[in-house]
């Protein structure tokens, strides 16, 4: 190859060199939830709803159909098409940020506030998607952003998140040293600077961590045009040239923009080595090659269209829903009761909303079914149901009569439908109501939505609150009105029918929360702030609107018979935890077990709590199992100032339940949990 046929490998809209049968290709690709901007597909829950079912086996079966689905499509158009927007297999997906703080736009994107959930999320969302061929992968998958990033999102172009060794460690790399150690392809750098270094010129982080410390054999690609920040906007370099050798130098491969389009003048000038660009283009046709986009004998190259069970799938993405759903509160109205309802009223902006449905980066579905539509279906033609919007998903309503909330008074219950959707949180330029480039500065519902549920409660009927959103709904006063809170996420295109089984009982909702609700901002440290301290469960100390892992069921458990394998745990050994679990009711129904750890007396900084074991289990009424949970020293190691890891001497204090510690879960309804103390 001519360094000419080099350096157009490198740009993310790649320029094939046809005598070597390499195809131009966009490497440009999506599929968070579901294959993005590609004509019909299957949109699963947001991938915050995805997290919030806590079962990786069910994010995997998810993964699968999604790149099945990209693989199909792949093929059907054929190589030549491969340069097209979005038509490529190497999809910038999943999005293994840490979600610190509850304000920042872009949570609805990842697996929530936990390096342990977020990693076990991620890591099946990556196998689903590559496939488990020993070579050949169904699509490439790529964890992103490398790293220490979660906004604000009006500064991710300028901003220098600074951090300490423990948080950088303890928090923000896990995930990415867990994907990786699992065989994801790609990973993208951040748009931020890390203590003074942009994240896709980072040596430290792409060279002596990524490829050395954790062994990455993939490729690096840049966020889209973040190398050009380097000198546009964080002022490290002064020019392209110098930002294409500073990224280059660090490994960053494969550029999304087009500062690389002067890579030749960066070689020529001598500032860039042409052995830098050979590194850089090897590892990038490996990609391809195992992509098969050099052969047509791979064990993907027959996989058409026809191969989908669209149906299959479409019934995936409503398991996905239902397990996603987290009932916040339940005074006992839910689930309805056929024989005694007779008129239902569906309001709120949110009820017949196609958007609220999708979030961001989101495919699209020819069958999108709405909250109303799912109530009125699964009602059926024996009960009445009505529907009036209501009031506006944000800003003030205009005309000073108010209809809608009088019909409250003849229903037998009112569902009210509220919360964001993608106009108002999002990614920096995609939400094109917000004020404040996607991110919230208020965690409250919009006043309109909170006077409107108030006049609805005067009347004195019950009312059900279904929230439609990606980020924490932190109301106080809603959890007082309403008698019952079911919090849905964004929830995909099967969103309307999962939320009415849950209603009426079909299924006992079974989510856990993947993020801490505060009551509020004034809960929170400045969103500037990367500290660690003060913020989620694990260091946040005023209690919680509601807490991580929470969420309640239709049918009760008990919790009991906590052991250990040994009272003083031998630190060469894994250590193994049992306990019992009994469903106490009438309703078989699914629930989330969840193992925290404390080191009671360290000698430096630890977490409040850390979570270390959870795991789904389906229990039939009145039937009781063993859960166990084996702990190898690695996973119960802590990381100190230094950023080290540090196996605990003193007391371990384990707890297990149905949610994080604290008392709070079980103040709004939960089981109480079992508690044990190790000595090592």
């Amino acid at each position: 190859m001519s360094i000419e046929e080099k350096a157009g490998l490198m740009l993310h809209r790649a320029k094939g060199i046809p005598r070597l049968g390499i195809p131009h290709y966009n490497w440009w690709n999506e599929a968070l939830h579901g294959v993005a901007n590609s004509g019909e597909a299957t949109v699963f829950p947001q991938a915050i709803g995805l997290a919030a079912t806590f079962d990786p086996d069910l994010v995997r079966r998810v993964a699968e159909a999604i790149s099945t689905e990209a693989r199909a499509k792949f093929n059907a158009i054929g190589k030549e098409r491969a340069a097209e927007y979005e038509r490529g297999l190497t999809f910038w997906s999943p999005n293994i940020n840490i979600y610190r703080d509850p304000r920042w736009g872009r949570g609805q994107e990842t697996y929530g506030e936990d390096p342990f959930l977020t990693s076990k999320i991620g890591v099946s969302f990556v196998k689903g998607l590559q496939g488990d061929h020993p070579y050949y992968m169904r699509v490439a998958a790529c964890a992103k952003h490398y790293a220490v990033h979660s906004g604000p999102e009006g500064l991710r172009h300028v901003f220098d998140a600074r951090v300490s060794e423990k948080d950088l460690w303890e928090t923000y790399l896990p995930a990415f040293e867990a994907l990786v150690k699992a065989g994801v392809e790609a990973v993208m750098g951040a748009y931020n600077r890390v203590n003074g270094e942009p994240a896709c010129g980072s040596k430290r982080l792409l060279d002596e961590i990524l490829r050395k410390r954790w062994g990455f054999k993939g490729h690096v690609v840049s966020d889209c045009w973040a190398i050009a920040d380097f000198h546009l906007h964080h002022k490290v370099t002064k020019d392209p040239i110098e930002s294409i050798a500073m990224a280059l130098e660090a490994g960053c491969d494969l550029n999304c923009g087009n500062t690389y389009e002067h890579l030749l003048d960066a070689v020529k000038a001598g500032v860039v080595s042409e052995e830098l660009v050979d590194r850089s283009v090897a590892r990038l046709l490996s990609t391809l090659d195992r992509l098969g986009l050099f052969t047509d004998d791979h064990p993907y190259a027959r996989l058409s269209l026809s191969d989908i069970d669209w149906e299959a799938h479409r019934a995936l993405a409503r398991e996905a829903a239902e397990k996603s759903v987290v009932l916040l509160k339940n005074n006992g109205i839910l689930p309805f009761d056929r024989q005694k309802l007779r008129y239902i009223y569906v309001t709120g902006p949110n009820a017949a909303n196609p958007v609220a449905l999708l979030g961001n980066y989101a495919g699209v579905s020819s069958r999108l079914v709405t909250v109303l539509e799912g109530i009125t279906g699964y009602a059926g033609p024996g009960i009445t149901v009505t529907y009036k919007i209501g009031c506006p998903l944000q800003g003030n309503k205009i005309n000073p009569i108010d209809w809608a909330s009088g019909v409250a008074r003849y229903a037998d219950v009112t569902v009210a439908v509220m919360g964001r959707d993608s106009t108002v949180e999002g990614e920096e330029g995609d939400a094109i109501f917000s004020d404040n480039y996607g991110d919230l500065s208020d965690l409250d519902l919009p006043r309109e939505q909170i006077e409107y549920l108030r006049r609805i409660k005067e009347i004195g009927k019950p009312l059900v609150v279904v929230l439609l959103s990606g980020a924490p709904v932190c109301s106080p006063e809603l959890e007082e009105l309403a008698d019952a809170i079911v919090y849905a996420w964004y929830p995909g295109e099967e969103g309307g029918n999962a939320i009415a089984r849950v209603l009426f009982g079909e299924i006992s909702p079974s989510g856990r929360l993947p993020i801490t609700f505060p009551r509020g901002v004034d809960q929170l440290p400045p969103f500037t702030d990367y500290s660690m301290e003060g913020r989620t469960y694990r260091y946040m100390r005023e209690e919680p609107l509601y807490p991580f892992g929470f969420g309640l069921s239709y049918a009760t458990f008990s919790y009991r018979g906590l052991q250990s394998s040994a009272s003083r745990w031998d630190k060469r050994e894994t250590l193994e935890l049992v306990c019992e679990v009994e469903n106490t009711s009438s309703i078989p129904a699914d629930e989330v077990v969840q193992l925290y750890v404390r080191w009671e007396d360290a000698p430096f900084r630890v977490p409040l709590w850390s979570l270390k074991g959870f795991t789904r289990v389906s229990l039939g009424a009145g039937e009781r199992k063993q859960v166990r949970f084996v702990l190898s020293p690695e996973e119960l190691s802590f990381i100190d100032e230094e950023g080290r890891k540090v196996l605990p001497e003193g007391r371990l204090h384990f707890h297990v339940g149905p949610a994080s510690p604290g008392g709070r879960a079980q103040a709004l309804g939960a089981p109480e949990g079992v508690d044990l103390t190790v000595e090592c």
